[in-house]
């Protein structure tokens, strides 16, 4: 384990993270807010922290695979540790747990929060929150990555321990050239809805952290009624582009570079079809709890959008529809949408690989002489990547199992503590039952917010860098 070298990628992390900072300082600025006494006492202590870390340079500057797995892992605890600084130095919560699990929910574009009001909150602290949302969606290391001197290779076991989905390709020969391409593609995007929103009326603050909680598929809301209150117009905006970010992003560069083939992937036909028939069948089932057709189409859709890109935003309670309706909506929260995208869930494309192996197990129960390879794209699928996605199921269902038993001493009903975690360890943030879309997590114990904190992280870091930790031989010396 190259000790030295994970020492000094933290504290870039740290120094980044007060360079970030320094957006929700302006705001305080602009609104003269007493908050920015607390944001500037954090990023001076991000700033001294992440000097000291990167002080002497390590001689030995490789990285492999086992490194890039703590690296990321340890990153995100600390850029959360250090995130959460703000909303105590601020006043906006005493307790450093509360802190500690709203910013590792914005991180990890969970959206779960702590607070009841949050229209209470200094705008510069809404607007941390939305902006860790953003900074967490691409990921802050492919970020970094783009500056920081590091061989090829290391950047690509970074990269592959930090990006969604069960296995990561470069869109040209060097990685550095993909983070970037990949970041600009997100920062284009983020872009154009901030204008879109813009010309629905809302201001630059409103429209700003919108355009970031879409982005990052986050979904924390400044508003107490999320975007019940906003015009027709900005909800279908939101709903356009938080099924855009869903897309594997590098799907657009692919359509840019004229490969409209390749970028419809069956993931992405996989994803449309599911998004149609769930948003007919809650429309046909919840038509009477709206005025028109319209408006039911246009608050499903939303919903239906919300829930696959785990964004977590929302125009009506879904808490109180039908039973069916609600176990689509549950289906929707575990599969999510697709891998390179900033969505959270198990993604389509295991899903898809995962049906196409049971596939082939029954065919080989019938014809045991045959041998045929698991097709994806017209496309031969490894063994081993078909059995990682085996194994990350099991891994994921475990994780499941066992923090849902260890927070059902803390939950008074058997849908608040399976929702629980289905929100916070697919980071989409609303569940059901008292963790509602207009309920919120204070209610539950330390402990509890703590298990919660971990399953957001695992959930976010697809659970194998996060469980290494916990591995004895992860740490030993080379």
């Amino acid at each position: 384990m190259n000790y030295r070298m994970i020492k000094n990628v933290l504290g870039w992390i740290l120094i980044f993270e007060a360079g970030f900072l320094l957006l929700p300082a302006i705001t305080a600025l602009i609104y003269s807010e007493e908050a920015i006494k607390g944001i500037l006492l954090s990023i001076l202590i991000c700033a001294a922290v992440g000097g000291l870390m990167v002080i002497g340079k390590p001689k030995d500057k490789t990285l492999y695979s086992k490194e890039g797995f703590v690296i990321v892992s340890l990153s995100w605890i600390v850029l959360s540790a250090f995130g959460a600084l703000p909303l105590v130095f601020t006043g906006c919560t005493s307790s450093y747990v509360d802190a500690f699990f709203e910013i590792v929910s914005g991180f990890t574009t969970t959206g779960a929060t702590i607070f009841s009001a949050v229209e209470e909150l200094p705008k510069s602290i809404l607007l941390w929150r939305n902006f860790s949302n953003w900074v967490g969606g691409m990921g802050v290391l492919v970020f970094i990555m783009a500056f920081l001197p590091l061989s090829g290779a290391t950047n690509m076991h970074i990269m592959k321990a930090e990006s969604p989905g069960p296995s990561v390709n470069k869109l040209v020969p060097r990685v550095k050239t993909t983070a970037l391409i990949l970041y600009c593609i997100y920062f284009l995007f983020t872009l154009l809805q901030f204008i879109l929103l813009l010309f629905g009326g809302m201001n630059v603050f409103e429209s700003l952290c919108t355009a970031f909680g879409t982005a990052g598929t986050g979904g924390f809301g400044f508003r107490n009624d999320s975007f019940n209150s906003f015009s027709s117009y900005n909800q279908i905006v939101v709903t356009v582009f938080m099924l855009l970010f869903s897309v594997n992003l590098a799907s657009y560069y692919l359509v840019f570079k004229g490969r409209l083939k390749d970028a419809l992937t069956t993931e992405f036909k996989v994803f449309l079809t599911l998004i149609i028939i769930a948003v007919t069948f809650i429309t046909i089932n919840e038509r009477a709890a709206f005025e028109t057709v319209g408006d039911a189409v246009k608050h499903v859709s939303f919903s239906v959008a919300s829930i696959i890109s785990t964004t977590g935003f929302s125009t009506v309670d879904f808490n109180l529809w039908s039973v069916s309706s609600k176990t689509i909506l549950l289906i929707l929260m575990f599969t999510g949408a697709c891998a390179g995208g900033t969505c959270g869930g198990i993604k389509l494309s295991r899903v898809i690989l995962f049906f196409k192996s049971v596939s082939r197990e029954f065919r080989s129960m019938l014809h045991p002489k045959q041998v045929k390879k698991i097709m994806v794209d017209k496309r031969p699928i490894e063994d081993t990547v078909a059995k990682s996605v085996c194994v990350y199921l099991v891994c994921y269902f475990i994780v499941f199992f066992a923090s849902m038993l260890v927070i059902s001493f803390d939950c008074n009903s058997f849908e608040t503590a399976f929702s629980a975690i289905a929100s916070t360890l697919n980071n989409i943030g609303p569940g059901f039952d008292a963790v509602g879309p207009y309920a919120n997590f204070s209610h539950f114990t330390a402990f509890t917010k703590i298990v919660l904190s971990f399953n957001m992280l695992a959930g976010r870091l697809e659970l194998f860098p996060m469980l290494l930790l916990f591995t004895p031989s992860t740490w030993k010396r080379r």
